[in-house]
């Protein structure tokens, strides 16, 4: 029973480093005045979205290399359970941000979501075969 609370909690602090990083850095940029506020989605010009596919995608591949760090054991399935998390997530934004202006992004987050997630877990599994 204790790894099963090791394994929610390794996919939890995942997760959460995903969100954290994301909503610091958005918050980040639109104090600075780089991004525009979260309620003038509109206002978003492609470079924007593009950077911001950017740190999003350093920042998954840093939940799935977190995730796995923390796994008990099988590091990789637990990495996998964040990906799929992360196409729902994604899903979710494709559908609720639909209306809101451009559809490769959304999308974008969604598709890149498991891949990176899973490249940032054998990340730290090629770590720790190499030592």
């Amino acid at each position: 029973m204790k790894n099963v609370f090791k394994s929610i909690g390794a996919v939890v602090a995942g997760f959460l480093s995903v969100v954290i990083l994301s909503v610091a850095t958005d918050f980040l940029l639109e104090t600075l005045g780089i991004f525009p506020p979260q309620t003038n989605p509109g206002a978003y010009v492609t470079w924007m979205l593009v950077f911001a596919l950017f740190y999003r995608s350093v920042y998954a591949l840093v939940g799935g290399y977190v995730t796995a760090r923390l796994a008990p054991g099988r590091a990789m399935r637990h990495v996998v359970v964040l990906g799929v998390l992360g196409i729902a997530g994604g899903t979710a934004g494709v559908i609720a941000g639909w209306s809101l202006g451009a559809h490769w992004y959304p999308i974008a987050l969604a598709v890149s979501a498991f891949p990176l997630t899973w490249f940032g877990g054998k990340m730290y599994t090629k770590k720790e075969l190499s030592r």
